[in-house]
This record gives C-alpha cells, sequence and structure tokens, in this order.
C-alpha cells in the first residue's frame, strides 16, 4: 500500500516509455532502415555518431532548462511527451516522404531530443521526491527500473511477435507506443508538482566532485558493453548463430531477466552494499561475454542461457548505479537537472560509440544485413565485436569500480 500511496507505479510506467524508445530504437532502426531502405551501415552509424555530438551542447542545455521550469513542469514535460510519441510514428509508421536517410535523421534527432529532456526531467525529479532519504533511493530505483526493463523488454519483443499478426508490425507498434505513452502522461501528472525550490546548480560544481565524477567516467565505460551487445545483437542472432527467427524470444529472454533480477539486486544490495553487488554482477557479466566467444551455428540453446545471465547483470547495473548518481546528486545538485543532464549525454554516448565504430568495422570486414553467403572474416569480426569487446570494457569497469570508494 505505501508503494500506490507514494505513486510508484507512475514512476514505473513512465519510465517503461522512455526507456521503449531507447534501447530498442538502437536494436531495430539500423537495421530496419538498412533492410527496408537500403540505407548504408557506415551513413547510418556516422548520423547517430554526429547526433551525439550535438547532445554535447544539448543535454547539458536540457538540464539547465529542467532546473529552471519553476511552474507549468506537467505542460513542458506533457509536450516532450508529444514530441517523442510523434517522433517514433514518424520513423516506423510513415514511409518516408523524402530520402529515407534524411527521414531517419529527422525523426531519430526529435526521438532522442525528447528522449533527453524526459529522461533528466524524470530523474531529477526523483530527487526532489525522496531527497536525503538514501534508502528511499533504492526503493524509488527499484521501481522506476524494474518498469523501465519491462518496458525495454516489451519493445525489443513486440515488433517480432507482431510479425506473424500483421503485414507492418512497426507500424503497429508505433501506434501503440503513441496510446501507452500518452496514458503514462496522463498517469504521471501530479507528480511534477512540488518540486524543491532551490537554487539551479551548475555543471561545474557537479563535476569539480570527486565522487559524482567517478560515477560518470564509471557509467560511461560500465554502459558501453550494453551498447556493443545491443546494437549487434539482431545481426549476431541472424548470421552467427544461424538462428533467424529466434531474435523475438531471446531479447525477451534477456530483458526479462534484467527486470525480474532488479528487485532482487536491490535486496542484496542492502545486505552486502551497491558496491560488492555492482562487482559480483560485473563479474558475472565477464563470465557470459566469454562464453558468448565460442558460440556458433546451431548453439541457440547455449546462447539463450547466455541472455539470462547476462540480462540479469544489466538489471544490476541500470538499477544501482543510478540509484548511487541520484544519492550523491541530491547533496551535490538537489534540482538534478544538470547532474541528469550529463548522466543522459554519457548514457547515449555509448551507443553513438557502438553504432559510429562497430557499424563501419562490420561493413568494412565484409558484413551484409541479411546476407546468408557472409566471408569467415566478417562472422569473425561479428563475434569479436559482440563479444571480446564488450568483456574487455567490463573488465575495466570492474577496476574503476574497484578503485572508486562510494562510502566517500
Amino acid at each position: 500500500m505505501s508503494a500506490l500511496r507514494d505513486r510508484l507505479p507512475a514512476y514505473s510506467l513512465f519510465a517503461a516509455i522512455i526507456s521503449a524508445a531507447g534501447l530498442p530504437i538502437y536494436i531495430y532502426a539500423p537495421k530496419y532502415y538498412a533492410d527496408t531502405y537500403g540505407v548504408s551501415l557506415t551513413a547510418l552509424g556516422t548520423l547517430l555518431f554526429v547526433l551525439r555530438l550535438f547532445d554535447v551542447v544539448q543535454d547539458p542545455l536540457l538540464g539547465w532548462i529542467s532546473e529552471r521550469l519553476r511552474h507549468g513542469k506537467a505542460l513542458w514535460v506533457s509536450l516532450g511527451a508529444v514530441l517523442l510519441a510523434a517522433s517514433m510514428f514518424g520513423l516506423f509508421g510513415i514511409a518516408p516522404p523524402i530520402s529515407p536517410f534524411w527521414w531517419f535523421a529527422i525523426t531519430i534527432t526529435g526521438l532522442f531530443s525528447a528522449f533527453s529532456f524526459l529522461t533528466i526531467n524524470f530523474y531529477a525529479q526523483g530527487i526532489s521526491k525522496v531527497g536525503d532519504d538514501d534508502s528511499g533511493h533504492i526503493r524509488l530505483a527499484a521501481w522506476r527500473e524494474t518498469g523501465a526493463l519491462l518496458g525495454v523488454c516489451i519493445a525489443a519483443v513486440a515488433p517480432t511477435l507482431l510479425m506473424d499478426a500483421t503485414d507492418d508490425p512497426f507500424a503497429v507498434f508505433a501506434l501503440g507506443f503513441v496510446a501507452v505513452t500518452a496514458l503514462a502522461t496522463l498517469y504521471m501528472w501530479p507528480e511534477w508538482k512540488g518540486r524543491t525550490e532551490t537554487e539551479p546548480s551548475h555543471i561545474k560544481e557537479i563535476l569539480s566532485d570527486t565522487l559524482a565524477r567517478r560515477l560518470l567516467i564509471l557509467a560511461l565505460v560500465n554502459a558501453t558493453p550494453l551498447a556493443v551487445s545491443s546494437t549487434l545483437f539482431l545481426f549476431f542472432v541472424e548470421s552467427r548463430l544461424g538462428a533467424s527467427g529466434w531474435e523475438g524470444p531471446l531479447l525477451v529472454l534477456f530483458f526479462l531477466a534484467a527486470a525480474l533480477s532488479a528487485p532482487l539486486w536491490s535486496a542484496i544490495s542492502k545486505r552486502i552494499g551497491a558496491k560488492r553487488t555492482l562487482l559480483t554482477a560485473m563479474v558475472l557479466a565477464v563470465a557470459s561475454f566469454g562464453y558468448t566467444l565460442t558460440l556458433g551455428v546451431g548453439d541457440e540453446i547455449q546462447f539463450a542461457v547466455i541472455c539470462v545471465l547476462s540480462g540479469a547483470t544489466i538489471g544490476a547495473d541500470l538499477t544501482l548505479l543510478p540509484a548511487m548518481f541520484a544519492r550523491r546528486m541530491s547533496k551535490v545538485s538537489p534540482n538534478g537537472g544538470q547532474g541528469f543532464g550529463l548522466w543522459s549525454l554519457v548514457s547515449k554516448f555509448t551507443l553513438a560509440f557502438a553504432a559510429a565504430i562497430l557499424l563501419p568495422l562490420l561493413e568494412n570486414a565484409g558484413f551484409r544485413a541479411g546476407a546468408t553467403d557472409l566471408p569467415d572474416e566478417a562472422l569473425t569480426m561479428l563475434t569479436v565485436l559482440y563479444a571480446l569487446v564488450p568483456c574487455l570494457l567490463k573488465l575495466v569497469a570492474i577496476a574503476l569500480l574497484a578503485a572508486t570508494k562510494l562510502e566517500d
């Protein structure tokens, strides 16, 4: 009853629609435009990287704006939700009225600009709601990130499930997204009132705080493996495992494991501490990525087990790290807007790295989306990028976390 009283389910639902517009779009959009409209993977990767350079200016600016929206915040957030829904429908629900490359550029820019604005305000609102209650940040994070992971799970599998029911599954998915976004926005409306009346913070203050700076660096390194594996997931299943048609069920296993594990990691962290909990999850992730290097055609079952294990480790990453950062921001930057502007930038930059570096490398190695006669060099490159690169990055993240004194 306490959760209902605190309206925590509203945070779960709103987190679901924001997250559904994030990671799943990086999973599906490049492949969809490459397969459907023949847009080059290199061109798409370059475009996504350029957009992330734009975020270097945009996200801190949106954080600055967020901290100064004293009145009418619910209206501005609702307008952001409208832009998010309209961009999603334009991306998947409308045949490009202009060059597919430029239509992709326009709609993806609107989508991720709205994504940034909503994410910054949403996480900053969580700081205002909880305040200095350390355990409250973990509790809110458990509800918020479980909703977010369920949103990712549903968005990741919906287009695949809809393929048997309709000739245009992505358009139907986009329509459904618009409807759920409207519902989530209405349900969350009362929460935008009563923000903490504190002075706006400055990026310099946040970056000068040692722990905040270390958490941002840790988030950058630790999130990159997920960005890499998400960008290449469909290609790996289709071309390396030869398991076309398994994409949907495997995505469900991955993200459902992440969603179901989030409350468990939260409970464990209360017993042994957030740092030790995260280190445990990271070691499990390294083992999962390492075993994936040995997989090939016909290893769908083994990969399904890996999806469950690696998905569970993501539940720890996405629940505990934002809660740690929010707890620190409650002391360094109580408004939260500038801090989560930086957090949003870091999160999206990892996806940009994956798109800008990995897709051109794959294409240069002879990889072609949907091709059945790929050279061995292309398949080897796909395996190395999908499994070995995340493994090495995760080892770096473990070293960084081990050297960070969270108790400070």
